[in-house]
């Protein structure tokens, strides 16, 4: 869920916002706004730009197995989680339903990508 609603902005940011000014990778002479969104940018990042990416999420992964309770998602990150049980379960409910249709939403964005 989370990972989907971060992937949804991802692609929706830089249609709206613009892309960075420089290079992504100047020994290549490939630049941030030549990088298309969607699937069309797997094949345009470099292969040491997909190393980086995927040590990061590595790291990530690492260092939060260290802040995780017992119960599923909660990093101890008090403002979606809360001491109140009842609105903790609105709170994490309103999150898993978000989730869902972040994932909802980044399909339907892949398979219109995927046909034009």
């Amino acid at each position: 869920g989370r990972i989907s609603m971060l992937a949804t902005m991802g692609y929706i940011t830089p249609e709206i916002t613009g892309k960075f000014p420089g290079y992504l990778s100047p020994s290549k002479s490939v630049e941030f706004k030549d990088i298309p969104n969607g699937l069309a940018a797997i094949s345009k990042v470099p292969v040491s730009g997909w190393v980086q990416i995927f040590a990061y999420c590595a790291f990530c992964e690492f260092n939060g197995m260290t802040n995780r309770s017992e119960a599923p998602g909660d990093f101890g990150f008090k403002v979606l989680t809360s001491a109140d049980p009842e609105e903790r379960r609105r709170k994490l409910q309103a999150e898993l339903a978000n989730g869902r249709l972040a994932m909802m939403a980044i399909m339907g964005m892949f398979f219109q990508d995927g046909l034009t």
